[in-house]
């Protein structure tokens, strides 16, 4: 690898350090945010962290079969099927432990979801209305 290459990796990576939060560098800054959590919310910062890990790197591999059938030629098989289906059973038990450790009821949250949509979209999907939304619609 090159100086100049080098010499830039170095300089991205201070200016990284440079606009990344105390919590993300520091171990005691992030226990700090996390108690700080605990303390004013009923949020379980435990369950949160795994359902958020979780979440990620499930949905990640459920993509990669996904990816893999659409872009590099894999089949649309029974195995693979099924192998989604188990990576799903994954994803919405980390879903679940996120409503747990926010104390969301799990058909709440559906509801909720279902209102938002509905409000969105009224009965049918339009391109406009994904791309353009009204202020508050998160």
């Amino acid at each position: 690898m090159s100086q100049e290459v080098k010499d830039f990796f170095a300089t991205y990576s201070d200016f990284v350090t440079k606009v990344t939060s105390e919590p993300s560098l520091d171990i005691e800054a992030l226990k700090k945010s996390m108690d700080e959590i605990e303390l004013n919310s009923s949020i379980k910062m435990p369950r949160l962290l795994t359902a958020a890990l979780g979440l990620g790197s499930e949905t990640g591999e459920f993509v990669e079969i996904v990816k893999k059938m659409v872009l590099q030629g894999k089949p649309a098989s029974e195995d693979n099927i099924f192998h989604m289906k188990r990576e799903l059973g994954d994803i919405i038990w980390y879903w679940t432990t996120a409503c747990a450790s926010l104390g969301l009821d799990p058909f709440e949250v559906i509801s909720e979801n279902q209102k938002k949509l509905e409000a969105r979209y009224g009965e049918k999907f339009e391109v406009q209305r994904s791309e353009v939304r009204k202020e508050g619609d998160l």
